[in-house]
């Protein structure tokens, strides 16, 4: 998994503090939601857009999105399908969110990201308290300019917590499971791991 670093690096991230300043100010364009190949869903984000729908889960991940084994964490990985040429995210229509009030947590943190940040052999402390949270700002390329805010007066106003046990939670069995995963992959047969694979999907 590429480190925190070469990400930033990589896709030109700036670091940026709870309390830094940032301008942007969506004018509901869509132009966030095309050209999107990484719009990642956690199990509460998969469960909230299948009960907006009033369907399940395996039927939301199923007519919205794909997976995929990552390449170094061997964590199935869900996201949302792109659509067409522009790779537009399937939850737009008419330059509208059809899950605005429960939108995945990625999109409602845009242009905000945020990661934890580990000690040196990446290992969670029992106390969630101790864990250090990190904050990137994407520049967008759409919006405009005519507000600035804090990241924790952008996180308010979505009420995204600061404090997130579930973020904390899911990132702990992320890393936990990612272990296992990539320790059993090593020990038994293909078939059986794409069963493990295919559970942890919600699929038979």
């Amino acid at each position: 998994m590429n480190s925190i670093k070469e990400l930033k690096e990589q896709l030109g991230y700036e670091e940026i503090g709870l309390d830094d300043t940032f301008t942007f100010h969506c004018t509901q364009c869509g132009k966030c939601c095309i050209h999107r190949e990484d719009i990642l869903l956690s199990p509460k984000d998969l469960f909230n857009i299948a009960k907006k729908f009033q369907i399940t889960p395996a039927e939301a991940l199923e007519q919205y999105c794909e997976t995929y084994i990552g390449c170094n964490s061997r964590f199935p990985i869900v996201r949302l399908r792109p659509q067409g040429s522009v790779k537009r995210c399937p939850l737009l229509k008419d330059q509208k969110c059809l899950v605005h009030d429960v939108k995945p947590t990625v999109c409602a943190m845009f242009p905000i990201g945020r990661y934890l940040t580990l000690s040196a052999d990446d290992s969670f402390p029992k106390n969630p308290e101790e864990l250090s949270v990190g904050y990137i700002f994407n520049n967008p390329e759409c919006g405009d300019g005519i507000e600035t805010q804090t990241v924790r007066e952008w996180f308010r106003s979505f009420n995204i917590p600061l404090k997130d046990d579930y973020f904390f939670t899911w990132t702990r069995t992320q890393a936990t499971l990612c272990k296992h995963l990539q320790f059993l992959e090593e020990h038994i047969s293909e078939k059986t791991m794409i069963s493990i694979w295919n559970a942890t999907l919600l699929r038979k």
